[in-house]
């Protein structure tokens, strides 16, 4: 007679001998059962992969944007910021500023032909140049922070640690976020102040021809108020500025009900790709306007520029100022150039 413990030792190996049974590859055949067959269509799940699709949940709570799962657009966006963007900020602005220590080399500081008279015309009023520097000042604290949040990890964070790194790029991102409303406000005054005199005309046409006297002495095309290339440069910051606060107004408040993921991806690239171009261009403009040119920077410094140097790149301006008896009467003699 068989003790308790036998029948017990027998009944369990039983079971594990029919569970095994049932697990077997012979037995899943017969029952014709395969979870994963049945549970997932593989066909379905590498079309839902593709680029430009999704793959959504669902969810109980209201934001139906958390739904989703896997968004493959997202791996083409992320390999754009780490691979392409940094070849195009590179080219753009490391190019321009081998640009411009190349001109420099070649063709120096442009100089005022005639030399500085040491009498004066108000080229800018106070309210132009303050309205000028809200913008620029805005504008390079948004380029740094900018620049940091796309090539920060590969320049400054090697450089600094991350430690610094962090800090930075958290007060980059204070300052980036709430400099762009006076920013937006200086591009808006700056086209109002500005316009009238930055609208294209055929003496602009004469000024190209003759590349702006920029490339030999004692060439300077005659200009009003603003010649071809100051119009350029503002029409780049007005249509670039607008652009950039575009794309960054949808940055700036991610959840607007028109500004899904796909839509976040494709204003950061237009925001990211526009920002170095941008930077690139200005770069040219505060070059132009600070060591590149005798005098230039006199006129968003104090207003007031030398009579001379208006005479030689705005000339028709000054003779517009004469007629409205806000220009002095040419000085007899001229302190010769350097």
């Amino acid at each position: 007679m068989s003790s308790p413990r036998s029948l017990i030792n027998t009944i369990a190996a039983a079971l594990v001998i029919a569970f095994a049974w049932t697990i077997s590859p012979a037995a899943a055949q017969n029952n014709n059962f395969n979870p994963t067959a049945q549970a997932v269509n593989e066909d379905q799940l590498l079309n839902a992969l593709k680029s430009g699709d999704r793959l959504s949940g669902r969810v109980s709570i209201p934001d139906p944007k958390s739904a989703s799962l896997i968004q493959p657009a997202g791996q083409e966006w992320r390999a754009f910021h780490q691979n392409k963007l940094p070849l195009i900020g590179g080219v753009a602005i490391l190019g321009m500023l081998a640009a411009l220590v190349l001109f420099y080399l070649v063709r120096g500081r442009i100089r005022v032909d005639s030399g500085m008279s040491g009498v004066t015309i108000t080229r800018f009023a106070g309210i132009d140049r303050f309205v000028h520097w809200l913008t620029a000042g805005c504008f390079i604290i948004l380029a740094l922070s900018g620049l940091n949040v796309s090539f920060g990890r590969m320049v400054i964070m090697p450089l600094f640690g991350p430690e610094a790194f962090a800090s930075l790029a958290a007060y980059g991102k204070l300052a980036h976020n709430y400099l762009a409303f006076p920013f937006m406000l200086g591009l808006a005054l700056m086209f109002l102040i500005w316009v009238k005199d930055n609208i294209p005309g055929k003496i602009d046409l004469d000024w190209i021809k003759a590349g702006g006297g920029l490339f030999s002495k004692g060439a300077h095309p005659p200009a009003k108020r603003f010649n071809a290339g100051q119009k350029v440069v503002f029409w780049i910051v007005i249509v670039g500025g607008v652009a950039m606060s575009v794309s960054g107004w949808f940055l700036l408040f991610p959840y607007l009900p028109a500004a899904g993921v796909s839509a976040l991806q494709f204003w950061t690239t237009i925001h990211a790709v526009l920002a170095v171009l941008f930077v690139a261009a200005m770069l040219a403009h505060a070059y132009i306007g600070s060591v590149g040119m005798e005098g230039a920077f006199d006129a968003m410094g104090s207003g007031e520029v030398d009579l001379n140097w208006a005479k030689e790149h705005h000339a028709l301006w000054v003779e517009e100022e004469k007629a409205r008896g806000r220009a002095p009467a040419t000085p007899p003699h001229a302190m010769p150039a350097e």
